[in-house]
């Protein structure tokens, strides 16, 4: 029973010493004096307030993309300690000893470290030689505009990181489909692929282009799987279900999770909650949480409520009024109605409190029982500190001559009687009785007489109307625009009939007790329209730079300046290896249109595998250059030299390519082959000395003199930064 114990146990396994030793010197490489300099360094300086606002639990909107980056690098603060007490205000301000600089740059430095041997095992999947592999692992490993971006906290080299894996996966995938197919190894590539592809589009939005570059490879495959007339119907029905669910609903799925670990971690009030909703404001602990908390939720006849416009642009506002009156002509010589003004407020103010009255009763008090207020039904909207009644009638606003003004009426005994009576509509109702309720209900306001609707305009008024924004009656308003919508925040049951009293009333915190919490869906959904749509002014930046200046890197961008020593951090890459990978994609665009056109004569230059090999190479890594930098011409934002990183990688990868097509196919004879690999060694020499020359403005290190700094400003357009003494 024990006789195999007789024999030892043997495990044999095989390491590929070029994997590990490219491992080892990317670590080295990208670790190197990690915390050098410990000091704020360019873009630190905005990743720094997102990670600090984790650390805190305080709910932030960054509208540059999703949520995975900054949790990646917030994980890092975490297992440093971080407690998320540092003022992030300055580039160069000097850290304080509570911010773990090393863990925070950690998984960044990580990523782009592993992207070395990644690149090697991309090239041997794509079955080039292995010196090939090598070689593109070295032209990543010795790039220097990848190396400073992986040694700072910033996010390309985790967006790099995840577009190299999500490739290689795909790869090793697609090369086990034609020997073993829904094997393990088969599973395991394929649903890493779009893991991979999940995390690098919740990276970055950049991340997209690859992911559909992958989705066009993979339907390219499906669609000659569809004609593989060796496969059975359930067999290609079973492989494209499997490619769905790996390739579309991970994904998805990866990507809801982001988000749902963004909400659930970040759940206290923080400094963007003015700009979603109510309903999201009131799910979140402090804010305006702490002070609807509880509230009634049905809006009765006598409730005092406040009105947010749900649009919330140009800044979030509620419905305001205040004793001043109208002009009685305007600047432009039209006149008004001198009726007491109604404008939108962007600031908490007891001027805000309306009472919702019922038109045929005298009271401003709820009942008891309450009689709560249905879609459909007919109010009357009274100020609760003036007590004038919201009013529109036929008279032009004051910027927007084509619509109605909105006032509260005061009575001056001529022929203009009141017209205060609206109708609320439910927008977002279930059905034609649902009853108004706070925070959660989204209503119109139209107004009976003219059937004019209450919208904020956007247009700020003169000195007179107090810079705050005009409301106004829009006329003949089809549709449900978010300007016109208005949803009640703040909310009591008015108990006071008396003014005073009324007035002490409407200046005291509301209390109640009910929850309003929001489904996670409803606020994933909320969450990801403002990134979408919430959109910084972009401004001029110094170091901004246009796609046609990142082909020939005629522009750099200086991170970091010691004011004392001169030290200087450059987003600068190794522009031999720039200039080659340029060179490369165009010999391959002009040797591939070469063979088509060659291959259409039925004239085949090279064998048929060597064809498919440089058709399939050449659209992996031409296609994932071009679908990862020409959308940039497209997009009206703040471009910068970081943004073409992850398009240089796929070019980085073409040039080894090339270089072994060049070597099998168009040199003949053993004599060029040997001057073409003699050439290849003093290339690979200049790329290293290149390399090691930019160093110091990639590490911050050693400190160079001026003289020394003028010598490397290879291009009038760098900006070296050189101290005067």
């Amino acid at each position: 029973m024990l006789g195999f114990l007789k024999q030892p146990v043997v495990v044999t396994a095989e390491i590929n010493m070029n994997l590990v030793a490219l491992t080892v010197m990317g670590l080295v490489n990208r670790l190197w004096a990690l915390s050098y300099p410990r000091a704020v360094v360019f873009d630190e300086v905005y990743y720094g307030q997102f990670v600090s606002l984790y650390m805190k639990r305080i709910f932030f909107v960054d509208d540059s993309g999703p949520p995975f980056g900054h949790m990646l690098l917030a994980f890092g603060g975490y297992l440093g300690g971080f407690d998320g007490n540092f003022l992030w205000n300055r580039i160069g301000a000097e850290y304080s000893m509570n911010v773990p600089v090393w863990s925070l740059r950690l998984l960044p430095a990580l990523t782009g470290a592993l992207c070395v041997p990644l690149a090697y095992q991309i090239l041997v999947e794509l079955h080039f030689s292995h010196c090939a592999a090598f070689g593109a692992a070295l032209l990543i490993l010795f790039e220097n505009s990848l190396i400073t971006q992986s040694r700072l906290m910033l996010l390309e080299s985790v967006l790099i990181f995840f577009i190299l894996l999500a490739i290689l996966s795909y790869l090793k995938f697609y090369n086990l489909q034609k020997c073993s197919p829904f094997t393990a190894g088969w599973w395991f590539w394929l649903l890493l692929t779009g893991v991979a592809c999940s995390c690098a589009v919740g990276v970055k939005y950049m991340g997209l282009f690859t992911y559909m570059l992958l989705l066009a490879i993979a339907g390219g495959h499906s669609w000659h799987l569809i004609g593989d007339q060796t496969l059975s119907n359930v067999s290609v029905l079973c492989h494209l279900l499997a490619r769905g669910l790996a390739l579309v609903v991970v994904p998805v799925a990866m990507y809801l999770s982001f988000f749902y670990v963004h909400l659930t971690v970040l759940y206290r009030s923080g400094p963007h909650d003015q700009i979603m909703t109510s309903a999201f404001q009131a799910s979140l602990e402090g804010g305006l949480a702490r002070i609807t908390q509880g509230q009634p939720l049905e809006v009765a006849y006598g409730s005092q409520i406040t009105l947010r416009n749900v649009l919330g642009k140009p800044v979030p506002c509620w419905l305001h009024s205040h004793k001043n009156t109208y002009p009685i002509r305007y600047e432009n010589g039209r006149g008004s109605s001198h009726q007491q003004q109604v404008t939108c407020y962007p600031f908490k103010d007891v001027n805000n409190w309306w009472i919702v009255k019922d038109p045929g009763m005298q009271q401003l008090v709820v009942s008891n029982p309450p009689r709560p207020v249905r879609h459909g039904h007919i109010v009357q909207l009274v100020h609760g500190i003036t007590t004038r009644y919201l009013n529109t009638h036929d008279v032009a606003a004051p910027l927007s001559p084509h619509s109605q003004e909105i006032s509260c009426y005061i009575d001056y005994n001529i022929s203009m009687p009141a017209q205060n009576l609206w109708r609320v509509e439910i927008v977002n109702r279930e059905s034609d009785t649902d009853v108004w309720k706070t925070i959660l209900s989204e209503v119109r306001f139209v107004h009976v007489n003219t059937s004019a609707v209450l919208k904020l305009s956007g247009a700020s008024l003169p000195e007179w109307g107090y810079r705050q924004l005009e409301i106004i009656g829009e006329k003949l308003s089809k549709g449900h625009h978010q300007s016109m919508l208005w949803n009640v925040e703040e909310h009591r049951y008015g108990k006071s009939q008396e003014q005073k009293e009324r007035e002490v009333e409407l200046h005291s915190p509301t209390q109640a007790d009910i929850s309003k919490n929001l489904s996670f869906m409803a606020r994933f959904t909320e969450l990801q329209w403002k990134i979408l749509t919430l959109k910084n002014e972009d401004t001029e930046h110094k170091y901004s730079s246009s796609p046609l200046d990142w082909i020939t890197m005629d522009t750099n961008i200086a991170y970091w300046f010691h004011p004392i020593s001169g030290a200087q951090i450059h987003l600068i890459g190794n522009i031999l290896t720039w200039a080659s990978a340029n060179v490369a994609t165009l010999v391959y665009v002009c040797l591939f249109l070469w063979y088509l056109l060659r291959r259409r004569r039925k004239i085949c230059d090279i064998p048929e595998d060597a064809w498919r090999l440089w058709v399939s190479a050449g659209g992996l890594c031409v296609g994932g250059w071009a679908v990862n930098y020409l959308p940039f011409f497209m997009m009206e934002k703040t471009l910068f030299l970081y943004h073409y990183l992850p398009a240089l990688t796929f070019q980085i990868l073409l040039i080894p390519v090339v270089l072994q097509h060049l070597t099998d196919h168009l040199c003949r004879s053993q004599l060029p082959k040997n001057m073409f690999s003699a050439l290849m060694v003093a290339w690979f020499s200049s790329i290293y000395l290149v390399y090691r020359t930019f160093s110091p403005l990639t590490y911050g290190e050693p400190t160079l003199s001026a003289a020394e700094l003028r010598s490397l400003r290879w291009k009038d357009s760098w900006d070296i930064l050189i101290r005067k003494h």
